[in-house]
């Protein structure tokens, strides 16, 4: 068996030539993947304490609560559809002032517009520590800072969409070449110029592509975070099944997947066209 896993194997390419594939080892490293997943799924089962017994004893549970949720209702419609609305806006201006601030703290964070190592790791650490404490958090804070209401998610979503794009786009801006910059800056243009007319155009297509993944997320955060407080289609969620008005809450389920199909949709069309 060993022996067969060290043979080379070959593919075909379109010529019809053979490209051989070595897989030296590929067997052992495997075993040690699909043992090292079974020993922590083991560890993770006993720190959390699953009661299986439970589990099994309410699953039927589970299926009852979907065959209520697909009997969509109608009669709270208009409220749904205003919140399914309230939370589009959020997620749409929680990306458009992140963007605007990704693009400027992303410009400090790359290494290679401005040439200063010192202050480029200091916004990228500045924003690692943003970014690893979570949106829910964040929004949480600018509930107790704003009060309940849309604001707070905004705001909330911003701290961790800014610093989401200060990452993304400074990996984008460095992809460009040194050489450019330095011909560029050889024409006695600035900083700032060089940035304007030949990172930002440079990079446009992945800032684009960023947009729309992270729209994706804002969109489904949003979701959730309707039900701490932020307002939109999250809040009908939640009080509509604790009220157990599960055809209301269906309604509302639905609009999300459909909308988050279509976001994505959309923005692979955008970038499509910008390829």
């Amino acid at each position: 068996m060993k022996e067969l896993l060290m043979r080379p194997q070959y593919l075909m390419n379109r010529s019809g030539q053979k490209i051989a594939i070595r897989a030296k080892d590929r067997g052992h490293t495997l075993m040690l993947f699909f043992a090292g997943v079974i020993i922590l799924s083991i560890l993770s089962f006993c720190c959390l304490g699953v009661n299986w017994g439970r589990l099994a004893s309410r699953s039927p549970q589970i299926l009852e609560v979907f065959w209520k949720l697909g009997h969509i209702s109608l009669d709270q419609a208009d409220l749904v559809f205003v919140s399914l609305f309230e939370t589009i806006s959020i997620a749409v201006l929680s990306l458009l002032y992140s963007l605007l601030l990704g693009i400027v703290f992303g410009m400090f964070a790359a290494r290679n517009v401005f040439g200063i190592p010192a202050l480029s790791v200091f916004v990228q650490s500045f924003f690692s520590f943003l970014r690893a404490v979570p949106t829910p958090i964040w929004v949480l804070l600018m509930l107790v800072c704003i009060g309940i209401g849309p604001e707070a998610g905004v705001a909330g979503l911003c701290v961790h969409t800014t610093a989401f794009f200060t990452k993304s786009f400074a990996q984008s801006f460095e992809e460009i070449p040194d050489e450019t910059l330095e011909a560029i800056e050889a024409t006695g243009a600035g900083k700032v110029i060089v940035f304007m007319n030949a990172v930002l155009p440079a990079a446009f297509s992945q800032i684009v592509a960023w947009c729309g993944m992270r729209l994706e997320v804002n969109f489904s955060e949003c979701a959730i975070l309707g039900m701490v407080g932020a307002g939109g289609i999250g809040f009908v969620i939640a009080n509509s099944i604790q009220g157990y008005d599960f055809g209301t809450a269906g309604l509302a389920i639905l609009l999300v997947f459909l909308t988050a199909f279509l976001i994505e949709r959309m923005f692979i069309a955008v970038k499509r066209i910008f390829k």
